[in-house]
């Protein structure tokens, strides 16, 4: 029985009609006039109204609605102050960026290409704002620079519904292609070459879920943003997990552990984490020389994706006088890969697990560039740096190039004469003038070089190997790009990130599919059109799913309205609950997924 209101609903075609007609006196889309009329002179802003709509555009974006709602997408209201006037609210401004990034829209740029009365009917608009006003809106935003805070608060709350120990930890290169700003190279190990750019430094968790990130000033190794920034605002925010009386009884309890690549690789420094904040690491050993006995490798089942057997030995091994435990993986083709920990309470296997598992963070770093393009500049202009920041000196890295150039020269040409020495001992004495001319040809021109290796020596040696920002050249002087928008906007992401993730795990438990083929279906519903059926006397809003390509699709869909439903999201700035519904009918009890 159709338990939908009986209310007509528009059609696409008769929304087309009335938004082009709307053109001719405020804008494409914008219906209603009284109330942009009362906005413009101050006395309201835009309602929240719904009316009945067939076939939405990317309607079913509204199935993630309540959980971006769960993750805090409008907690920004604690940090934020309201917006005083202008049609549109903040609360449309942030739903309005966060529908656009869910329906992969990646810029403000290209909603120019949508039809904003289609997007406005999601929100209970008449249309979406223009780009330059929706730019506009988000600067307002920006401006008051509470950013760092949000991210804050979403990152201790994350965390306490979580109750992870485990934080993995890495560099991600913003590559820049401007000429605005002045930058330090980075190696991008995707493209493997050194370019410009800011790197930012990503805390995740074992599943890949982001909590925060920060952005290093010049060319910070993760080593120093690990004991600058990174792991003094895991401290504050685990801060009571784990008491200062249980670390006291329990000696070899850490507060938490870090996961992160060789990149900060350092017995001395695995010691100080320890040692000053009670924090383990897990992480890839260096400079593996010796091989373990195979017979010492034992199988043990590791549960990732899916089950997998893993031939793993534990020793306890000391480098540069601090003990350490090494957990070594024995591969098919004989090679052993060395992993070590500072953590005593966790067993082999988790060792293992919580160390191979980095793939999740280098999974989240390539679906973010794919899908939300968060190496995008959403930002133009550049800030200052503090005059006093110590950084290599460019004269002297320069000189270095130069130096290391001019020594390859001199190396081949060393291999050039080696070799005419061994034919003038081995050759015939016919040969032997001609030859000796060559190795005195050779030998000048290594004399040459080596005159002018010690000419660039002795420049290096007057130029210092640090120098301060300051003291750089005006026109070389490192600064750095504003980072307040983008950081904003990548807040955003990653609540749309986490909002996809958890109706990827509903789904999956009615769904026998790889992670990848589900995110695929979550881009599915949410490309799909929906029709919207608002009742204002029992205050609903009714979201019907349209069919998907498959009965499979629509059977996973079908299961998770239930649970959908039972959470009772209200649609922000209104009293209606969304309730969940799919166009298609109930499959046959004995149809498999």
């Amino acid at each position: 029985m159709n338990d939908l209101p009986v209310v007509r609903a528009t059609t696409p075609r008769e929304r087309d009609i009335a938004d082009f007609l709307a053109s001719d006196m405020i804008g494409v889309g914008a219906t209603r006039i009284e109330d942009r009329v009362f906005a413009a002179l101050g006395l309201q802003q835009s309602e929240i109204s719904f009316d009945s709509c067939e076939s939405i555009e990317y309607g079913g974006v509204l199935f993630l609605l309540p959980f971006l709602l769960a993750n805090g997408l409008l907690s920004y209201k604690k940090y934020y102050s309201k917006r005083l006037s202008g049609y549109y609210d903040f609360d449309s401004t942030i739903l309005t960026v966060a529908l656009m990034y869910l329906c992969r829209i990646k810029s403000v740029e290209q909603l120019k290409h949508f039809s904003p009365g289609e997007m406005g009917k999601l929100l209970g608009l008449d249309r979406i704002p223009e780009a330059r006003c929706l730019r506009g809106m988000i600067k307002e935003l920006s401006v008051q620079e509470k950013a760092s805070e949000w991210n804050a608060f979403l990152s201790e709350d994350w965390i306490n519904q979580e109750e992870t120990s485990i934080y993995y930890i890495d560099g991600h290169v913003q590559v820049y292609h401007g000429h605005l700003a002045n930058l330090g190279k980075k190696h991008v190990s995707r493209q493997k070459l050194c370019l410009p750019g800011m790197i930012e430094f990503w805390v995740n968790n074992a599943d890949g879920l982001p909590y925060f990130y920060v952005t290093g000033q010049v060319n910070e190794k993760l080593q120093e943003m690990i004991t600058t920034q990174l792991a003094p605002r895991l401290l504050e925010l685990t801060d009571g997990k784990v008491s200062q009386q249980e670390l006291d009884t329990d000696e070899l309890l850490p507060r938490f552990t870090l996961v992160f690549d060789r990149e900060a690789y350092s017995p001395s420094f695995f010691k100080h984490l320890w040692e000053s904040s009670r924090i383990a690491v897990i992480t890839y050993r260096k400079n593996v020389n010796d091989k373990w006995d195979e017979d010492d490798f034992s199988a043990y089942e590791v549960e990732t994706e899916v089950e997998t057997t893993m031939y793993l030995c534990e020793k306890e091994v000391e480098l540069n006088g601090v003990k350490m435990r090494e957990v070594r993986k024995l591969t098919d083709s004989g090679h052993q890969t060395s992993v070590i920990t500072t953590n005593y309470k966790i067993s082999t296997v988790l060792v293992a697990l919580y160390m191979f598992s980095r793939w999740a963070q280098e999974n989240f770093f390539r679906y973010m560039r794919q899908e939300y393009d968060i190496d995008r500049i959403v930002q133009y202009g550049v800030d200052e740096l503090d005059q006093t920041i110590k950084v290599v000196n460019r004269e002297y890295s320069n000189l270095t190039q130069e130096l290391k150039k001019l020594r390859e020269r001199k190396a081949r040409r060393q291999s050039n004469l080696y070799v005419l020495e061994a034919e003038n001992i081995e050759g015939e004495m016919g040969q032997t003038g001609k030859n000796i001319e060559k190795q005195l040809y050779f030998r000048q021109e290594i004399e040459l070089l080596e005159a002018e290796e010690q000419e660039i020596l002795a420049q290096r040696k007057q130029q210092p190997y640090k120098v301060s920002i300051g003291e750089m050249p005006e026109h070389a002087r490192y600064n750095k790009l504003k980072t307040e928008s983008k950081h904003l906007q990548n807040i955003i992401k990653i609540i749309c990130y986490r909002a996809e993730t958890a109706i990827s795990n509903l789904l999956a438990a009615h769904y026998n599919k790889s992670s990848n083929e589900i995110r695929a279906l979550v881009k599915s519903i949410i490309f799909a059109k929906a029709d919207l059926y608002p009742d204002y006397q029992i205050n609903t809003l009714t979201v019907r799913l349209n069919s998907l390509a498959t009965p499979r699709d629509n059977m996973a869909i079908r299961e998770i309205c239930e649970t959908l439903n039972d959470y009772e999201a209200v649609f922000p700035g209104s009293r209606l609950k969304l309730l969940f519904k799919t166009a298609t009918m109930k499959p046959a009890r004995s149809q498999e997924f």
